[in-house]
């Protein structure tokens, strides 16, 4: 059996967990730049808040009742998930354990004896939210597709279910197939789904009955067959190893305010290099491949939310490195050619790629020494501003009034990461 365990409104729970005079009193959290509701617990639901729609549309009504509202807070996120996560380590042991994202795990639970799968599940539960805080949904089923149906519908009425659903017969699995409509079905996009409603399939039990031959030719091939046989109760979609070392870095922000001038997109580019650099060196990795891209800001007003053209770039090094400067040197060149007068940009981002182990990296000749052995400085800088935080050493190029950055003006404190910002009891 496999079991799906979600935390609830796992962002709003984090601010809630600091916070316990919001319990039980609509929260939401916005997105990058306060733009989009992105978490928001079952009372802001109720209310009508909608999820993904921008904050400004909903800023009336949630003025109106009052719903405690939070700039997205990272750090705390993350801390947070890593507890979460490595309870569930302990609990289980960590080869059982895959972590789908930052709030869903999957659980490889076939050692449970059928009659014990309601009582160990509700002791993870329990221990998870005991040891965190956090309050989480289980789902429970053969296979993964089917874990993700389980957990909808235990989240679909907590207080009946307890956060609980178990599908562990063929009639409580064609049942839950039955309720979950297939643009609910995990996998099923939008476009698939209003195409698999053109052939009749309404729900999941639907989809179920069509042969994998089917669903190879109409559901994206390998994808689709998989799919199907995990909604047949056949397990197809195996275990992952975490990904410890990636393969590509991105760093991403939006700008605070769009900006229309040089300046602002060499520095933000500059200081994005300089985090990915950073991301590379903790996986002892150097890159060759650096990729620049720019967002440029819609100008239709009357337009729903679209996205402004993107325009994009790359070059590739004379050899890998981790050394900040020769990225920075790149990425703003890069978007030196890049850069349009006139046009307005709302967002930028830096990619590396081509990554390969740092002490696979042949020396350069003609180089001084210390030209090969900069890692140790780089390390320096690493270290202070990891224990200083707030890039108290940077590069010139990213530099010093930062206007750009992005707006987090309802941003709650980092509780668990930075001292300054430990809770006081009073």
């Amino acid at each position: 059996m496999i079991a799906i365990i979600d935390c609830n409104s796992f962002y709003c729970s984090c601010e809630r967990l600091f916070r316990p005079d919001l319990s039980n009193k609509p929260v939401v959290v916005l997105s990058n730049n306060d733009g989009c509701i992105i978490s928001r617990t079952d009372e802001a639901k109720a209310l009508g808040i909608g999820m993904a729609g921008p904050y400004f549309t909903n800023k009336p009504l949630i003025e109106k009742h009052g719903v405690a509202t939070f700039s997205s807070n990272y750090n705390l996120y993350g801390d947070l998930s890593w507890r979460v996560m490595e309870t569930l380590r302990i609990l289980i042991g960590k080869q059982h354990v895959e972590v789908y994202s930052v709030d869903e795990a999957f659980l490889f639970i076939d050692f449970v004896k059928p009659q014990e799968l309601e009582s160990f599940t509700l002791h993870i539960k329990n221990v998870v939210e005991m040891w965190t805080g956090i309050k989480v949904s289980i789902g429970v089923a053969p296979t993964k597709v089917l874990s993700k149906v389980a957990n909808k519908l235990a989240k679909k009425n907590k207080i009946a279910t307890n956060c609980i659903w178990i599908l562990d017969t063929p009639q409580k699995i064609a049942d839950a197939l039955r309720a979950t409509k297939i643009e609910d079905v995990w996998g099923i996009g939008s476009q698939y789904a209003e195409k698999l409603k053109k052939y009749h399939i309404l729900n999941a039990l639907d989809l179920s009955f069509k042969t994998t031959t089917w669903a190879h030719q109409h559901l994206g091939g390998v994808v689709g067959a998989r799919l199907v046989r995990e909604l047949k109760g056949i397990s197809s979609i195996s275990m992952k190893d975490e990904l410890i070392n990636k393969k590509m870095i991105a760093t991403t922000r939006m700008f605070g305010e769009a900006v229309n001038t040089l300046q602002p997109i060499k520095e933000a580019v500059a200081t994005y290099a300089s985090r990915a650099a950073e991301k590379l060196r903790r996986q002892y990795a150097a890159a060759s491949y650096i990729g620049v891209f720019l967002v440029a800001k819609q100008n239709d007003y009357n337009a729903t939310y679209k996205r402004g053209n993107t325009i994009s770039s790359y070059t590739i090094l004379p050899q890998a490195t981790s050394q900040t400067q020769h990225f920075i040197k790149a990425a703003v060149t890069l978007a030196e050619r890049m850069y349009v007068p006139g046009t307005t940009y709302k967002k930028a981002g830096v990619t590396l790629s081509n990554i390969v182990p740092d002490n696979a990296i042949q020396g350069n000749l003609f180089a001084a020494p210390q030209e090969n052995n900069n890692r140790l400085l780089m390390d320096v800088i690493d270290s202070i501003n990891a224990s200083q935080r707030n890039d108290i050493l940077k590069f010139a190029a990213s530099g010093t009034n930062r206007d750009w950055k992005m707006r987090q003006e309802l941003r709650s404190p980092k509780y668990t990461t930075r001292w300054e910002d430990l809770l006081e009891l009073k």
